[in-house]
């Protein structure tokens, strides 16, 4: 997957998908997106890369969610699992965390849009630079083996790739 295609087909859908509530898009919400997918799985994994190489790991989609993790988090955290339910109705998903689970792997809107919800789950703003867009991953996601020495590139690119189609 590239960049502009996975911005095109699937961060920019969900954000039009998520408009209805409130939630707005704009260039800070694309790069955010685009950022943490990279950094996640560097756009070649929807399923997490296991022991030899396998995609066999716990973690689905560009952004790397976890059924127990990011998935029950939007379903049940009270911002955003009203939200989630509606929309995962909407796209005839089951919205429990296994469903939406095994459905983000498939679905790259769904997935953004369970993204950009766990993003908003935080009280801050949307980030604007690098290092802020860093403490909101970390934040967010609660990697467990984080990689600051790939974020630069990561933000950089999103940020570029944002700037293509603005």
């Amino acid at each position: 997957m590239t960049p502009i295609r996975l911005l095109r087909t699937a961060i920019i859908p969900a954000l039009a998908a998520l408009a209805p509530y409130g939630i707005r898009d704009g260039a800070d919400a694309r790069r955010i997106l685009l950022a943490i997918a990279i950094q996640e799985s560097g756009l070649r994994h929807r399923r997490q890369v296991g022991v030899g190489g396998a995609e066999t790991g716990p973690a689905s989609s560009f952004w790397q969610f976890e059924a127990g993790g990011g998935c029950k988090g939007v379903l049940s955290h009270s911002l955003t699992a009203q939200r989630m339910r509606e929309l995962c109705n909407d796209f005839n998903v089951t919205p429990t965390p296994q469903g939406l689970w095994e459905a983000m792997r498939y679905q790259d809107i769904v997935a953004a849009i369970a993204a950009r919800l766990l993003i908003y789950t935080l009280p801050q703003q949307l980030a604007t630079t690098a290092e802020e867009g860093w403490a909101q991953y970390l934040a967010a996601w609660r990697p467990g083996k984080p990689h600051l020495s790939t974020w630069a590139g990561a933000w950089a690119t999103a940020t570029e790739t944002v700037k293509e189609i603005a």
